[in-house]
């Protein structure tokens, strides 16, 4: 049985999750001199264990660095119910967050994304516009290491990142040919990943294993970039740290966050509460916190907690090139990427659009997979006599497309607490309710036949689409900000509208998903919110 221990020392403020928002938050209110507790269930990585300069880098990336926490079914993770979810959902637990393994791609949301009720007549604007939150994006690519070239024409005018781009190489030299070719819109890739020595970041050296981890420390994750400089701010990190409740007190403020640890229940008190356990985690720990004020689930007065998940299901266009490209090389990341068919045109049958990314192939693994997806593959190819030519002909001759389209909320998309399932502390697993609407078929669709006229006119001699409905973890919209408390969980600051000291800051809050790569909107957002917090603090209700 379960033994209740409280902790002695109360905390300005507790944060629950230790990823990318929550690294963020940490280091910006304990630069100010708040006393911060972080608690995260998983554990600070190695990147020693890291295995991406491996030779067998793609088995161990396939099993325990999987971004599939059913895949990867490590002790810190929970168990998610995917079985009535068009694709699996991807997260990783642990310091860092899913930045630990995502690709590093970094792309700020276009003007647009704020305000696609007024444009197109869907979903619903934004409580906040581009320009409210262009401060805090050139705050965060400066604190992030980001690397890209200023100036895009599918932005508004302003500053670049800090860093200088990685090569296009060969890849993204071939395809931006091809693109001009088209008259279409490409730019060198935009990345959080160090192209010289940076802060608290190395040198990337093209690794190409991005999605992996970074050996090297290049790649701008929170548990390099924010999170160290916040411990040695005073904050007090918590690892193995299972959040199952946020309490209240009589008059409905939070009084810090329950907690399970080593089996044993632990009480972190702290006079303000700050949600970042993401967008399928937050959801879970506020349903789980339900109370004889709150039945359906804490600060859930509209109904919308889990609900309007957003997902950003991509599709994928390979195509094989009789030059060698040196397409292991990294990073990964990206080469190149295009907004050609970003906005919204009305003669294509849907709304909004998608943006496209170049990558490389991950390695030889990566490449059969692909090659599988070819329509007329016969699997003999890759055995006997055959499948040496077959490989040469495929390692290093290969570039893939990554169509992200704008995956607009849905109600019946949502997340759910399981009603059996459970994970290792007994607590409920998240069940996940996903379907594919037919607009972001439509868009993927659409992208991904331009996506292989693209590889036409950069010279492929084969190309096919080698994926649609794949995993992001892009993972938004569960507790949605907004200005109504009807139609809305929080202010357009995160702080929920019926808990005046409890906050969320991760992807959760998203009201639309837009099309792009999520985390430069989620760290900007994270930001403004920290700012938020430390001027208002005289102002601001805690509990009694």
């Amino acid at each position: 049985m379960l033994v209740e221990q409280h902790t002695d020392e109360a905390a300005d403020v507790v944060i629950v999750g230790g990823g990318t928002a929550a690294g963020i938050v940490a280091h910006e209110l304990s630069t100010a001199g708040f006393s911060v507790v972080v608690l995260e269930q998983g554990r600070w990585t190695d990147t020693a264990l890291l295995p991406g300069n491996t030779p067998e880098y793609e088995v161990a990336g396939a099993a325990l660095w999987h971004p599939d926490p059913n895949v990867r079914g490590k002790p810190e993770d929970y168990p998610l119910d995917t079985s009535q979810s068009d694709l699996p959902v991807w997260l990783y637990n642990g310091v860092g967050g899913s930045s630990v393994l995502y690709g590093g791609i970094w792309a700020r949301a276009l003007p647009s994304d704020f305000s696609v009720r007024s444009l197109d007549g869907v979903a619903d604007d934004w409580p906040l516009t581009y320009r409210e939150l262009v401060p805090f994006y050139e705050a965060v690519e400066k604190e992030m290491g980001v690397a890209g070239l200023a100036g895009n024409p599918a932005y508004p005018p302003g500053s670049g990142p800090p860093l200088p781009p990685a090569p296009i190489h060969i890849p993204g030299r071939k395809m931006a040919e091809g693109m001009n070719r088209l008259g279409w819109h490409w730019w060198p890739g935009t990345n959080a990943i160090a192209t010289q020595a940076y802060r608290h970041q190395s040198q990337c050296v093209r690794y190409g294993v991005c999605r992996m981890g970074c050996p090297q420390g290049a790649k701008a994750s929170v548990d390099i970039t924010h999170l160290p400089q916040a411990v040695a701010n005073g904050v007090r990190l918590i690892t193995g740290a299972r959040v199952a409740e946020i309490p209240l007190d009589r008059r409905g403020r939070a009084t810090g966050a329950v907690y399970m640890k080593d089996g044993h229940q632990y009480l972190q008190r702290a006079s303000v509460v700050v949600m970042a356990a993401g967008g399928i985690g937050t959801p879970r720990v506020l349903l789980m916190s339900e109370s004889a004020r709150f039945p359906d689930g804490l600060a859930n007065t509209s109904g919308l907690v889990g609900k309007r998940l957003m997902l950003h299901p991509y599709g994928s266009a390979v195509g094989v090139y009789d030059d060698d490209l040196e397409d292991w090389l990294g990073p990964a990341g990206e080469y190149i990427s295009s907004m050609q068919f970003y906005e919204s045109e009305p003669d294509r049958g849907f709304v909004r659009g998608a943006k496209w990314s170049l990558l490389p192939i991950a390695g030889p693994l990566e490449a059969v997979h692909k090659w599988e997806r070819h329509g007329s593959v016969d699997q003999r190819d890759f055995w006997g006599a055959g499948s040496a030519q077959r490989m040469k002909s495929l390692i290093g001759h290969m570039m893939q497309w990554h169509v992200v389209p704008e995956d607009l909320p849905e109600e019946s998309n949502r997340v759910e607490l399981h009603p059996t399932l459970t994970d290792s502390d007994g607590l409920p697993a998240a069940a996940i309710r996903y379907r594919v609407s037919d607009n972001t078929e439509r868009i993927v669709e659409f992208n991904l036949a331009r996506a292989l006229e693209a590889h036409e006119a950069a010279g492929a001699t084969q190309s096919w689409v080698a994926g649609r409905r794949l995993s992001t973890g892009h993972n938004t919209g569960t507790a949605k900000m907004g200005v109504d408390p009807e139609t809305s969980v929080t202010d357009s600051y995160g702080k929920a509208h019926n808990v005046p000291n409890l906050y969320v800051v991760d992807g959760s809050v998203f009201p639309t998903s837009t099309g792009v790569n999520v985390t430069a909107t989620i760290c900007a957002l994270a930001k403004r919110t920290a700012r938020h917090m430390i001027e208002g603090a005289a102002a601001q209700e805690v509990s009694a």
